[in-house]
Order: C-alpha cells, then sequence, then structure tokens
C-alpha cells in the first residue's frame, strides 16, 4: 500500500512540475493533459451536436437538408468557440495573459497561414450566406459535382465518376462558380440538330417536339421548345430545348437519351442528318501549269 502511495506521489509530482509560464499562469504537464482530454471531448461533442440538430431535431421539418446541416456546423463553431473559453477557464489560464500569443498567431497568419485564414473566413462566408449547399451541383472550372460536405477550410464535390474532389472555400468565393440547383430543381437542356439542306424544316420541328414530350424525363411545363438557329456550312442547324428536374446532376444522360430518340425519329421520318462535305478543285499538275498557252491563229 505505501507503495502505491509513493508513486502515486511520484507521478502527482511529476505532473505538477511546470513547463513554461504565460503571465503569471503556470502551464504543467497535467495541465497538457487536461486540456488535451477536454478539447478531445469537445470536439467529439460538437460533432455529436452537429448531426443531432441536422437529423434529428429539423428531421421532420420542411426545410432543406442543406440548411439544416449548415445550421448544425454554425452551432457547432459556437460551442467549440465558447467550450475553449470555459475549458482555458477551469484550467487556470488567465485569458488576459493570452493577448501576447494571440499577437503571434496574428504575425503567424500574416506571414505564413493567410491562407488557412482565408480559406477558414470562406467557409463561414459560405455557410451564412449559402452561394452553394449540400447537395447542390456545382461547376467550379473543369470541376462538375455535387456538394456532399462543406467544412472549415475545404468543400468536398462528388462526381458522376465517384471521385471525390476537395475545393479550397476560398476557391468557392472568389472564382465563378455555377450552381445548377440554387434556386431550382427545374434546368434547361440546349440540344443542337443539324438537318440536310432541303430537308422540311416544319417537319424537322414536329419531330423534335415529340422527341421531347415522349421523353418521361423532360417536363411538360415548362414547354419544350425548337430553334431554328443558322444556315450552317453543311445543314440547316436547330436547337432542342428540353426542361428537366429529375436529371439535373446528370445531363449527359438526358443528352444521349433524347440524341438516341432524334436519331431513331430522322431515319423513321427520311431526315438525313448532313456531314461536313468539300468541293475539291485540281488545277492540273505543274507542267502543265508553267506550258505556256498556245495561240491559235
Amino acid at each position: 500500500m505505501e507503495t502505491i502511495k509513493r508513486i502515486a506521489e511520484s507521478i502527482k509530482e511529476l505532473l505538477s512540475i511546470p513547463i513554461f509560464t504565460i503571465g503569471e499562469s503556470h502551464l504543467t504537464l497535467w495541465t497538457f493533459l487536461y486540456l488535451t482530454v477536454l478539447f478531445v471531448l469537445l470536439i467529439y461533442l460538437s460533432g455529436k451536436l452537429r448531426t443531432w440538430i441536422s437529423d434529428r431535431l429539423f428531421s421532420h421539418s420542411s426545410m432543406h437538408i442543406g440548411m439544416r446541416l449548415t445550421i448544425g456546423t454554425i452551432f457547432r463553431y459556437v460551442l467549440i468557440f465558447i467550450g475553449m473559453l470555459i475549458i482555458l477557464q477551469t484550467a487556470g489560464i488567465d485569458l488576459t495573459t493570452l493577448n501576447v500569443l494571440a499577437g503571434t498567431i496574428g504575425i503567424g497568419v500574416g506571414f505564413g497561414l493567410q491562407n488557412i485564414a482565408n480559406n477558414f473566413i470562406s467557409g463561414i462566408i459560405i455557410l451564412i450566406e449559402r452561394p452553394i449547399k449540400i447537395g447542390d451541383r456545382i461547376e467550379v472550372g473543369s470541376i462538375e459535382g455535387d456538394v456532399v460536405h462543406i467544412g472549415a477550410r475545404s468543400t468536398s464535390v462528388i462526381t458522376n465518376d465517384n471521385i471525390t474532389i476537395i475545393i479550397p472555400n476560398s476557391t468557392l468565393i472568389s472564382e465563378n462558380v455555377i450552381n445548377w440547383s440554387h434556386n431550382d430543381e427545374k434546368v434547361r437542356f440546349k440540344i443542337p440538330v443539324s438537318v440536310a439542306y432541303g430537308s422540311d424544316v416544319k417537319l424537322v420541328e414536329q419531330l423534335l417536339i415529340s422527341v421531347a414530350k415522349e421523353e418521361k424525363e423532360v417536363l411538360e411545363d415548362p414547354k419544350p421548345g425548337v430553334r431554328f438557329m443558322e444556315f450552317g456550312d453543311s445543314g440547316l442547324l436547330f436547337e432542342l430545348r428540353a426542361w428537366t428536374n429529375t436529371l439535373t446532376h446528370r445531363k449527359g444522360l438526358l443528352t444521349s437519351k433524347l440524341n438516341f430518340a432524334i436519331y431513331d425519329k430522322f431515319n423513321q421520318n427520311g431526315i438525313q442528318i448532313p456531314f461536313p462535305q468539300r468541293d475539291i478543285h485540281i488545277l492540273g499538275t505543274k507542267s502543265e501549269q508553267n506550258t505556256p498557252p498556245t495561240v491559235k491563229e
């Protein structure tokens, strides 16, 4: 028993050894262990709170899942901030002595951490203004996919190839972002179509409209339309315009289905799809070109 008591006292003395001092606060090994355990617990519980808010608290409301996740994330950040202040106070650290540390962090942000700070602030702006939200279909440069996660530093986008792409939040604030489902799920697709010269343009219009109406993924309202765009080099250029709210995230699939149907419909009605044609004029061989003209008397 005495041995255990001596071991406990030795561990207590070891944990009570000051490592360094901030102002009048002495930071010991025990303080670091205390802060580490509580900070890890705070991060864990705040994550659970975000999940509870988004999946339980507002689960029966008509609120969009993206909005629920945004509210949960903001609550998590607020809880982490308040919790850190409380933990520091209970650890015996005077917060007024952290001014020097805050100044040091500020210098670090100015020199080497500005990119991280920029992404974090951009993430807060995205969560508050909500230019994009979870579930949105976005395009950023050559990247196109569905938003699956908005974090403090970056946003995760998953493509149709099931590839997750991590985009820094600052990129979503500073660059042009195409949001296919920001205000409404309805999106209009434009399908270019070319037919041979001499085709019945009224029949072409009727066939394209019928293709759109027969496709179940195309909305009846707004109605599909056809535009005669221009007289091309090899054919007459039309454009089928169709609305959908089910294949917004898979525009390639809808385009393919309509193109298959258009090809079959044109074949059934004798409408030809043109191919590029060029006229070649042969002037003759080089020797023939250099031969002086013959003068007939």
